[in-house]
């Protein structure tokens, strides 16, 4: 047994296979849940996920996933989503954005991760250079996947930790992609008007350099958090702010986030034909399609226009409680003289906080001398489970974390404040 499991420690696989990291999120998870199960209470803020006995998805929604399968709806759907479904969500795109697409220029798929791979596998050829801003979420494994080069632009608190065309430009001259997501997983934050008008116009410059015999420069635009904005912020796209941007811009969106629904499995992608119908190609072989059952679900709510206003106004009023509940926490604890900082909520699940802890030493007299070390002392001690911005991209030293709110109880942010209080007191 022990020649047969040391052979099998050598077997030779792919470079990219050998060299691919894990989800740092994942990892992460794992050890919370080891120290659940060995029967320490943890609040556990880590996961960009909902607790369905909390937050389920729509009723309308769910019994009609029910009627399909009752319908026996459960053959091959079409290989770049059922007709019913691509004309439902080109009618949500254009009634709730105003972005006028055809019901053949969308592509479904299992949730947005096979989209996102199929923008890559249809985009970037190996060695190009993809631009994104970090802390984002998996654009290096993407890259990774792909055999292209990673530009990261590590964003700062001041813009929100969203990119700027000033940051963007010393490095599209020879890039293949930029890819942006607004809302921003992980720091729930949004592009202003401007700013995104402002890599627009960068973007449209570059592809005006190049001219028509070469690749241009494409923008990937995840905006599946889009429907999850809160107050006065408002949800920017490039095509509404400039119509030229459509022959460049891929977009992709879904259900998981907006309706709760992670576990349900419908994505899709909108954007120019050509690429579209490259990516059904790559994703026909891949076998990535949403259930059937499910996409036609999805049509019939997506078409309910009361069932999905009043599931929104509710479902976006207790996170919108949440995430205030915790910024208030924050704040308290600010003005109170701890270390620790939190921006405004402005959309997604996330609520963007920082511990800036280094140099500190913990009562057993270890000093903190590093985020990974702070990561531990508040998941220790606090008990209290987050996601550091350095697991997203950003550099080791960034003190910034990510606090999601879709597994939190309202009972949730009073308990933080104390546990918080009592572990941050304990430093000197």
């Amino acid at each position: 047994m022990q020649s047969t499991e040391m052979k099998s420690t050598q077997l030779r696989v792919s470079e990219m296979a050998e060299n691919l990291i894990g989800s740092e999120i994942i990892k992460l998870a794992g050890e919370i849940r080891e120290k659940i199960a060995k029967g320490e209470k943890i609040h556990n803020f880590t996961i960009g996920d909902f607790n369905p006995k909390i937050f389920p998805i729509p009723t309308a929604l769910r019994d009609a996933i029910i009627e399909a399968y009752q319908n026996d709806e459960t053959n091959y759907p079409e290989a770049n989503g059922m007709a019913a479904l691509r004309k439902s969500v080109a009618a949500f795109t254009n009634e709730r954005m105003g972005l006028n697409y055809s019901e053949n220029e969308f592509l479904i798929s299992g949730g947005a991760r096979p989209i996102i791979y199929a923008v890559y596998r249809t985009l970037i050829d190996p060695n190009d250079k993809v631009v994104f801003p970090v802390p984002s979420w998996n654009n290096n494994h993407y890259s990774h996947l792909t055999s292209s080069q990673c530009v990261m632009i590590e964003t700062t608190p001041e813009n929100y930790f969203m990119p700027s065309a000033d940051e963007l430009r010393p490095h599209i001259r020879d890039a293949a992609m930029i890819a942006l997501c607004s809302p921003l997983n992980p720091t729930g934050t949004v592009f202003s008007k401007e700013g995104l008008e402002s890599i627009c116009d960068l973007i449209l410059e570059e592809n005006a350099r190049r001219g028509p015999e070469q690749k241009p420069l494409y923008l990937m635009y995840d905006q599946i958090y889009w429907v999850l904005t809160y107050g006065s912020t408002k949800h920017y796209d490039p095509v509404s702010l400039r119509p030229e941007m459509r022959n460049y811009t891929i977009f992709f969106d879904g259900i998981s986030k907006s309706f709760a629904a992670t576990g349900v499995r419908v994505g899709w992608a909108f954007g120019p034909l050509r690429v579209i119908d490259k990516m059904k190609s790559i994703l026909s072989h891949v076998g990535a399609w949403s259930p059937k059952a499910e996409q036609l679900a999805t049509a019939k709510f997506l078409n309910d226009k009361k069932a999905v206003d009043q599931y929104l106004s509710s479902f976006m009023s207790e996170l919108n409680d949440r995430l205030n509940g915790f910024y208030d926490v924050f704040s308290k604890l600010k003005s109170e003289g701890f270390k620790v900082n939190a921006i405004a909520p402005q959309a997604a699940i996330y609520l963007t906080v920082q511990f800036d802890l280094v140099g500190m030493k913990t009562p057993a007299g270890e000093v903190l001398d590093s985020m990974a070390k702070v990561n531990r002392y508040i998941l220790d001690e606090a008990k209290i489970a987050l996601v550091p911005f350095y697991a997203f991209g950003a550099s080791e030293d960034s003190t910034w974390f990510r606090l999601s709110v879709g597994t939190a109880q309202r009972s949730d942010i009073d308990a933080v404040y104390v546990a918080l209080k009592s572990a941050l007191s304990k430093l000197s």
